[in-house]
Formats: C-alpha cells, structure tokens, sequence
C-alpha cells in the first residue's frame, strides 16, 4: 500500500486545479524511461527470490531405513558425495571453545589455509583471526580467503589491508557488480576452514564478537562448530575451492592443497554441498530423503525454521509412521524478529501431527543440526528454510556413526532442557494480531 503525506492526495489535486494553465508538457520519453527502469528493478527483484526453475514438488517415498545399505547408497550416489570411511569428527560447544581450535589449527599451519565464510565482521574476534591468517602468510604458508560480499559488510578495510599486506589472497563471493545483478540474493553461506589438507572445521558459526563466550546471556550466542579429521576433509577443500576457481577462475591443486590421507577414526562421512549455480535443491532433497528414511526419531536443531509445504508434509508423515520428531528453533532472542514470525505461522499442521516443537530461551539459537534415528547427523551452515534450500550456497557434513549421533543427542537434550515447549493449544490461543502478522510474513518466507 503506498505511504502519503497527510493531506497529501487531497492538496495534490487542489494544486492541479488551480495551475492547470501553467503546467509543462509531459516528458512521454522520460515517463516510459522510467516505466523501463522500474519494471527491470522489479524483474531483478523477482529473479533474485525466485531460486531455481526446477523444483521439488512431489512426495519422496518411504523405501528404506537409515540403517539400510541402500541408504547410504543413495545419499552417495544419487544425492552426493561417496562416503568415506576412517574420519573423526570431534563437536565445539560455544564460541570460546571453537575459535580457541580454529585458531590454534591455523597458527600450526604448514602449508595451506583455506577459509571461507559468510560472516567476518571487525572486532576482538575478527582481528585475532586476521593476525593468525596473516601471521601464516607471512611465514610463507598459502592463505586463502573467501568472504561473502553481503556478510563482511562489516569487517573494516584496515582488516582487509592488514591480510593482502602480509600476503593473504582475500576475495570476495558475489560484490555487486553491473553483470552479476541477477545474482546478487545468491550468497555464500559456508562455513568452512580447512588447514594443509588435513584438518577441516565447519558449523554454524561466524567471525562476529556475537559468537564469542560461552552462550552466557543474550550478547552471546549459543552454536556448534565442529573439527574433522580424516579422508572427508579432502571433500571438504573440493567444496571450498570450487567456489574459489568460481570467484578467481584460478584451481587450486596439487599434494599440499589434496594430501594423501589416511584412517584416524571410524566415522563414514561426506562433505555435501548445494548451490543455485548447480546442484541448488540437492542440499533439500538429501534432507527430505533423510527424513523419509527415518523409523524412530528425528532430532533437529534450526536457527531459522521456515519449511515449506513439501518439508512440512515429510515431517508430518515422518510423525505419522510413529518418529518422534523435536524441533529446537529460537525463542525472544532472534537476530531476525520477522523469520521467527514467519516460522510460528507455519507450525500448525505440524502440532496437529505431533511434531514437538521447542524455543530456546536464555539467547540466539544457532545451531544447525539434525540426528536421524540415532545413526546419520548432518552438521554444517544449512537452515531449515527457502533460501538455504534453494537460493544459498551452502556446505553440510553427513556422518554415520552411531557413537557421535549418541554425543549430539547429549548436546541437543541439554539445549531441549533450556527451551519451552510451545503446544498447540498455545499456538491456537495466541492473540489474533499475531496471527494476523505471523500468517502473512509466512507467506513471504523466501524473501525473509
């Protein structure tokens, strides 16, 4: 609905009356000028929000369990990656314990730092990352960087100056440029740090002082990041170097990026990886399939909580074939009010089915987590939503291991014991106005 002055149609038309004589000839050529412009922002607009041509709109039958061999078939054959056996995969519980490993992993570094993410903003944290980055790339170790152009808005140019000064090679994913206007709601939003080939973290969190701490009121939020080692740590330098030759048209190869590695533990596992520029809805299909294949229990964590029609009729199903699913989403703390609006709107049919649906209370709920049956967890930077399924490029690590889903579970209960239950009849009783507001955000849910 347009926004007026007060008064301001009724004095429009006055003004037109009384000086009728005096105005000038319309300007046709400027007025359809205009007319071109304002349609090519609105075309822009929708191309932007509109994902890929190609989506999912049909139910994936229920076929196979978790535990099945051609699940794991399917998940490396059709969905992605091979897995791979001999990995270790060890969870980081809140800022203070993951940017102390990240950091000590990149201060040991020898030969190569890989490092992509969507968020690197100035501060204590980001500068502490760009002295160890550039530490490295003085000692001769080869620094790569990839920022998102829309996340590192906020990281200062004195950061940048003091990485490319020391030797770093920092790009940036997607800047706004003339030619790549259709691109630009398309963001990169990894988290990925992979240091001489052979170790790799990945997780939810970003450089920004919001991460620092330990979760320990509402300035510091609470997220998992994760360190691997073994053979899947080469798919996860393939992840991030194919947007690096992407964005620098440069392919990055050769024994200190891919080094042989060996068994370290005896996790089967694989990078899995969606963007819209190839591959968009794979990251929504591996986990629609997962949910599919599910028999006893579905345990998700999700920052931003969003699902569309065929996600919600595969949880709905999922409940219906007797699978306990819990949902932990943020409460009051959300760095985005509307997402969280958006997110109650569309929880009615899964109440009704008897998906059990939480907020976290004490601050920001960030993490992105899902333990199906006991046995696979996906980690890794993808929210249950639009724009992570169809319009982001993002990165998850599956795992199937029966001992490291047992851990996660830990992690999730003691998260489910901070957060309230939110029931249907509460749902239902709310007040009309924010029914009203959450039912028409939920409407817009790809543009949130």
């Amino acid at each position: 609905m347009p926004i007026h002055e007060p008064g301001g149609p009724q004095r429009g038309r006055c003004a037109v009356a009384s000086t009728r004589t005096n105005a000038k000839p319309v300007n046709k050529k400027k007025l359809v000028l205009v007319a071109v412009i304002v349609m090519l922002l609105v075309g822009l607009v929708l191309i932007n929000f509109s994902g890929p041509d190609r989506k999912v709109e049909t139910d994936i039958p229920h076929l196979y369990t978790v535990d099945d061999p051609q699940f794991r078939r399917s998940m490396g054959l059709l969905m992605g990656p091979a897995l791979v056996d001999g990995n270790k995969t060890t969870e980081l519980i809140n800022g203070d314990a993951i940017f102390a490993s990240m950091l000590q992993a990149i201060r040991g570094a020898r030969k190569t730092i890989l490092f992509e993410t969507y968020i690197y903003w100035s501060g204590d944290i980001g500068t502490a990352f760009a002295d160890a980055l550039a530490d490295r790339a003085r000692a001769g170790v080869k620094v790569h960087v990839l920022v998102d152009w829309v996340g590192s808005a906020k990281m200062d140019g004195e950061l940048l100056d003091k990485l490319k000064s020391a030797g770093v090679e920092v790009e940036k994913y997607h800047p706004l440029r003339w030619y790549n206007l259709a691109r630009l709601n398309n963001r990169t939003h990894r988290k990925l740090l992979i240091v001489d080939g052979t170790v790799g973290f990945t997780g939810g969190v970003g450089i920004a002082p919001v991460w620092t701490g330990n979760a320990q009121d509402p300035d510091h939020w609470r997220d998992s990041h994760y360190r691997v080692e073994g053979p899947v740590v080469a798919q996860m330098q393939s992840v991030m170097l194919d947007n690096w030759s992407k964005t620098t048209g440069k392919l990055l190869h050769g024994a200190q990026y891919f080094p042989e590695l060996k068994a370290v533990g005896g996790e089967s596992a694989q990078m899995f990886a969606s963007s819209p520029n190839g591959g968009s809805e794979s990251m929504m299909m591996m986990y629609l399939l997962a949910i599919t294949a599910a028999t006893r229990t579905i345990d998700l964590s999700s920052a931003y909580f969003v699902p569309d029609d065929i996600t919600r009729k595969a949880l709905v199903a999922a409940v219906r074939r007797g699978v306990k699913v819990r949902i932990i989403t943020p409460g009051e703390h959300i760095d985005a009010e509307t997402v969280r609006r958006a997110s109650r709107g569309l929880w009615g049919d899964l109440l009704e089915a008897g998906v059990q649906i939480y907020e976290y209370q004490p601050t920001m709920y960030h993490c992105k987590v899902m333990i199906v049956d006991g046995l696979m967890t996906s980690v890794g930077s993808t929210n249950f939503d639009v724009r992570s399924f169809r319009l982001n490029d993002e990165a998850n690590l599956n795992i199937y291991d029966t001992a490291f889903a047992a851990r996660q579970t830990r992690v999730f209960e003691a998260d489910l014991a901070q957060s309230r239950r939110i029931t249907l009849q509460a749902w239902k009783t709310r007040p009309y106005t924010d029914k009203l507001h959450e039912h028409t955000l939920a409407l817009f849910g790809s543009l949130l």
